[in-house]
């Protein structure tokens, strides 16, 4: 059977529970079309985490990657266009939850400054727009974990010369960290909402092995 890896990291910093994890873990088992959902729950630790994916790689021998992050104060789904190789959990003021703190480290030395995402971007926006879901291509996956994992990751693949696409969502904060006292202001998402925009995602990352070649109007301006 085909497989997909799902990846969701688990709560961090201002987050006790993480969208990402929610969603992965409402989705291991399932099936899109003929392929089945793998979700794995990473560690949210600079470094550690991209071993952890590329031995879930290795174990379930995915036709897909598909890595999810929170990324509060976005009111949308967005889906990510590319991973730099530049590290500042400075800027957030976090700390990953090992109490690692990176300012200006790249995550492989002499590797490529960016790799961009290899899934069909704005086919999936469409699917997820048509199902009624909110969403958006981003270029800007932050310099914390999410854009950490997805460069590692895409890296992998790359020297290893997989046979995989790959790349990243980021879901808005859930209703119950929104309401948090930190947090207040924030939009949110429920995890029903987030999990149907997760699957029409994936789907449409399987129809499309290319992207579609149309425009997706953006709201955001990264």
């Amino acid at each position: 059977m085909r497989k997909v890896l799902l990846t969701g990291f688990e709560p961090y910093g201002n987050t006790p529970t993480n969208p990402a994890e929610s969603v992965a873990r409402a989705l291991d088992g399932t099936l899109v079309g003929d392929a089945e959902i793998v979700s794995r729950i990473v560690p949210n630790v600079f470094f550690e985490c991209i071993d952890f994916v590329c031995a879930a790689i290795a174990e379930v021998q995915p036709e897909l990657v598909i890595m999810l992050g929170e990324y509060g104060g976005r009111a949308m789904i967005t889906v990510e266009r590319l991973a730099q190789n530049f590290n500042d959990g400075t800027r957030y003021q976090l700390a990953d939850n090992a109490g690692n703190v990176l300012q200006g480290q790249p995550t492989v030395a002499e590797g490529p400054a960016a790799y961009y995402t290899t899934l069909p971007l704005r086919a999936m926006v469409k699917a997820m727009r048509a199902a009624g879901i909110p969403s958006d291509i981003s270029d800007a996956a932050g310099t914390f974990c999410c854009n950490h994992l997805m460069y590692g990751v895409l890296h992998h693949i790359a020297q290893e010369q997989l046979p995989i696409r790959a790349g990243w969502i980021h879901l808005p904060h859930l209703p119950s960290v929104a309401a948090l006292d930190e947090n207040l202001g924030a939009p949110s998402m429920s995890v029903k909402t987030s999990t149907a925009g997760v699957k029409a995602g994936i789907q449409a990352a399987f129809e499309h092995p290319k992207d579609i070649d149309e425009p997706s109007v953006s709201r955001l301006q990264i």
